[in-house]
């Protein structure tokens, strides 16, 4: 499905609105999580003294508590640049593609030339 073409004059969400969103969605990956991992649990070595739902969903809630929390914090640090990613992708694209050397006998000149001024400061500082 391709991506939903953003439009110029909004503005993306807030810091806040995407810390509420990646705190949802790893609940949801959380209880899933720890539904499928408290099943496990509780079919390989039994419900214990609390029961099945108590135990179940003591699972559920502990991966969902912690799912949501690193989830809110990584979705907040992804969403702390200063200019948006499809921007920071452009720019990173048009600094890999200015290179410092554009042949190779450029190149050679250049390191015949630090070469050269390496050995007179050398033989300056041994005079």
């Amino acid at each position: 499905m391709p991506p939903v073409p953003q439009q110029h004059g909004q503005a993306g969400p807030s810091v806040w609105q995407k810390m509420k969103m990646g705190a949802v969605m790893g609940g949801g990956v959380g209880l899933t999580i720890g539904f499928i991992f408290g099943s496990w649990s509780i079919i390989r070595g039994g419900a214990g003294p609390r029961g099945f739902m108590a135990t179940l969903s003591q699972y559920m809630l502990s991966s969902a508590a912690t799912f949501s929390f690193f989830l809110a914090i990584g979705s907040v640090i992804r969403s702390d640049a200063l200019i948006p990613p499809h921007l920071q992708a452009a720019q990173m694209q048009l600094l890999s593609h200015s290179p410092l050397v554009s042949s190779k006998a450029q190149g050679l000149r250049l390191m015949k030339a630090r070469w050269e001024a390496e050995h007179k400061c050398r033989s300056s500082t041994q005079a």
